[in-house]
C-alpha cells in the first residue's frame, strides 16, 4: 500500500509539474505586452556591411524582429514577415531582422539570400542590441516602434497577424 500511495502523489505531483511547465508556455507563445520604453542607443552591421542606427530608423513606423535560423517559429514566421514588409514597405514602414549572437553569420546570410529576404538583416554579433533592447533572449521576439521612437508592442512567439497588421496601420495614421 505505501508503494502505492507514493506512487500517486509522485505521479499527481508530476502532473502538476506538466500542467505549470505547458501553463508557462502557452503564456509566453505568442504573447504581447504594451510598452512605451524609448528605442535604445545602438549599433550593428547588415549582413551586406553598412552600419545601422537607431537614427536610421528615426520618424518611421519600425518593426525590429530578433530571430535565429535555429529558431523553427522564427524559420515559420519569415514569410509573414516578408507580406508585412511588402503591404507596408510603400507607407515607410522599417523592418529589420536582427539575428541573435550566437547564430553563425554564413548561417544568416545564407538564410537571407535564398529566402531572398527584402528588409534590412542585421548581426547582433556581440548580443548588445539584444540586451539594449531589454534583454531578449526568447526568439522570435518582434517589437513595434512608432514614430516618437517609443516601443509600442513586445510580441514573443509569432503575433496573431490581422491584430498586428491593424497596430501597423493605426501607428502609420499616427
Amino acid at each position: 500500500m505505501p508503494t502505492q500511495t507514493l506512487f500517486s502523489l509522485f505521479s499527481q505531483s508530476k502532473r502538476l509539474f506538466l500542467l505549470s511547465s505547458l501553463t508557462l508556455f502557452l503564456s509566453l507563445a505568442g504573447c504581447s505586452s504594451d510598452t512605451q520604453q524609448s528605442m535604445p542607443n545602438f549599433k550593428l552591421s547588415e549582413i551586406s556591411g553598412k552600419v545601422l542606427t537607431q537614427d536610421d530608423f528615426k520618424n518611421k513606423v519600425t518593426i525590429i524582429n530578433f530571430w535565429a535560423t535555429s529558431c523553427t517559429s522564427c524559420v515559420k514566421e519569415m514569410p509573414q514577415l516578408i507580406e508585412t514588409y511588402e503591404k507596408f514597405k510603400a507607407d515607410g514602414v522599417e523592418l529589420m531582422a536582427v539575428a541573435m549572437s550566437y547564430d553563425p553569420p554564413m548561417y544568416v546570410v545564407n538564410f537571407a539570400q535564398t529566402r531572398k529576404l527584402p528588409f534590412k538583416v542585421a548581426l547582433d554579433s556581440d548580443g548588445s542590441v539584444a540586451k539594449a533592447f531589454g534583454k531578449i533572449q526568447l526568439t522570435p521576439t518582434t517589437l513595434v516602434i512608432n514614430k516618437k521612437g517609443k516601443i509600442i508592442k513586445r510580441y514573443v512567439g509569432e503575433p496573431e497577424w490581422d491584430a498586428f497588421h491593424q497596430l501597423i496601420q493605426k501607428s502609420l495614421a499616427e
